[in-house]
């Protein structure tokens, strides 16, 4: 801590891509203890806030087919579509059911052969290789009545985009630590060697996080960008390979809709021939309505990182936990969530 405040030079800003880690800083008071010159934004590091409107009334349609029965992280379940979100269309009577794990829902296609149960698939390279192991235990089993919406995003071209797109600055990265763990350590030199930034990655405590941002602070003012872990006890150089070649054996790379970067390319995952029968994206015809953004969130300009949640006018006003407008008020990783429950002590 003493190396951050201690730092005079330059300003430098740097990024934190994970949702958790911008919970933790919130939530410990991390921005209070940095030096003047230092300052942190958050990133498009929530799978849930994420997910595009356009995909959202995708899975919403789902849970509306007669027969079908829709599994869900639990966060997801509130987060608004165009028109209605996953909560209210089982207010009206669709199978909506909230699950812990993707197995979770191949238990209940097992206990349940005549209804078609779709696993809706969200999250990082942290969580697409459980939903890989529930469409491999599928196949073993033969169960036809298994299937699976793929919204599965890539952290590293997320990353890229972000600072392709010239609108931010950025000094550093804090590299989720989590994600990290499936990917390694090696998966972020290519912000050093093509960006010239540094990468220090993190785990959730307090004292990871002012370690990384210290390291991040020293490559930085050294002008040595390289990769630091910081996270050692759980990340790797080369990550997790057998969670890894379950993740590609399911899916391959293709491009993604993310909601604040629009289609990126390379940085979603979808199936692989192989495994094409239990993709409900192919299984389903659907007639789905053009996607209506609410107006005013700007949930998208938080996620890039070009404002903090307090400069959105719904903030804390139309927009709060009990009535979100906006993914991010919504999820437990979402930026906006962090501001309002944390907001008052950071200040």
């Amino acid at each position: 801590m003493e190396r951050i405040q201690a730092y005079h030079g330059p300003p430098l800003r740097f990024m934190e891509f994970c949702g958790g880690h911008t919970h933790a800083i919130m939530r410990y008071g991390i921005r209070n203890l940095m030096s003047p010159n230092v300052e942190l934004l958050s990133g498009p590091g929530c799978p849930v806030c994420v997910s595009a409107t356009a995909d959202l009334d995708r899975a919403i349609a789902l849970a509306g087919v007669p027969g079908v029965i829709l599994c869900t992280f639990g966060d997801m379940i509130r987060v608004p579509g165009s028109r209605a979100s996953l909560q209210e269309a089982k207010a009206r009577g669709a199978d909506v059911r909230i699950v812990y794990s993707a197995l979770d829902a191949v238990e209940i296609a097992r206990k349940n052969p005549t209804r078609q149960v779709v696993m809706l698939g969200v999250g990082f390279e942290t969580t697409a290789p459980t939903v890989a192991a529930s469409v491999l235990q599928a196949a073993k089993e033969g169960l036809d009545n298994f299937f699976v919406l793929s919204l599965h995003k890539l952290t590293s071209p997320a990353t890229r985009a972000v600072l392709d797109s010239g609108e931010l600055r950025l000094d550093g990265i804090i590299g989720p630590g989590h994600v990290t763990t499936i990917i390694g350590e090696n998966a972020w030199q290519f912000l050093p060697e093509e960006y010239g930034l540094p990468c220090a990655i993190s785990g959730f405590e307090p004292l990871d996080i002012l370690q990384a941002i210290a390291r991040l602070v020293e490559m930085a003012a050294n002008g040595q960008p390289a990769v630091h872990n910081v996270y050692a006890r759980s990340v790797t150089a080369e990550g997790n390979q057998t969670a890894l070649n379950m993740m590609y054996r399911v899916f391959q790379v293709e491009a993604a809709d993310w909601r604040g970067l629009g289609v990126v390319p390379n940085s979603g995952l979808g199936f692989r021939d192989e495994y094409a029968r239990f993709d409900a994206g192919r299984a389903f015809s659907l007639e789905v309505a053009a996607p209506l953004e609410h107006k005013g969130c700007r949930c998208g300009d938080v996620l890039r990182g070009a404002i903090v949640p307090t400069q959105c006018p719904l903030f804390a006003k139309t927009c709060n936990p009990t009535r979100p407008v906006g993914p991010c008020m919504v999820s437990a990783e979402g930026a906006c969530a962090a501001y309002y429950q944390y907001w008052e002590q950071e200040t």
